[in-house]
């Protein structure tokens, strides 16, 4: 004797019993279980993407303007900076504001010629031996402008503005 097969509508799939049917419809379709008028629960999938393009234009946001990106800190009429070094220069961009004196500290990951660091637009050519050395100098023009090792393989830019 043969069975008789109930056929969903929206995929063609079969089902011996109308509860597998519901319980696949319900779970595969969305369609409410034994035909009531509840709601079928909506998805959080689309609460998951919202969450993640908003972060997404966030973080955007701050690599594209560099805002909250960069490596410097104001104290009173001085821009002091703190480099570190891994691999390159970080933070790779900074940014300080052209009249100002600027105050740059290598800290102690900044090893080897690293430490000879220039921005040659600028006329910077210092080497720090110690994390208590600092590089000052008042920018006087304003650019965007490379920094770098003595044999230019740690290099970073420096906005003026």
């Amino acid at each position: 004797m043969e069975e008789n097969k109930i056929e969903c509508k929206e995929c063609n799939r079969e089902f011996v019993k109308s509860g597998d049917l519901a319980m696949h419809n319900y779970a595969k379709h969305n369609i409410p279980k034994n035909n009531s008028t509840e709601e079928p629960k909506k998805s959080n999938k689309n609460l998951f993407w919202m969450i993640g393009i908003i972060i997404t234009i966030i973080l955007i946001y701050f690599l594209v303007s560099g805002k909250g990106l960069t490596g410097n800190a104001t104290s009173g009429d001085v821009q002091k900076i703190t480099l570190g070094f891994n691999s390159n220069y970080y933070p790779n961009t900074i940014t300080v504001e052209a009249g100002k004196p600027v105050e740059i500290t290598l800290d102690n990951s900044v090893r080897g010629c690293f430490r000879s660091f220039t921005i040659r637009d600028l006329g910077i050519n210092y080497r720090s031996s110690n994390p208590e050395d600092t590089i000052k100098f008042t920018p006087t023009k304003k650019g965007t402008f490379i920094f770098a090792c003595s044999m230019h393989m740690g290099t970073g830019t420096i906005n003026v503005i």
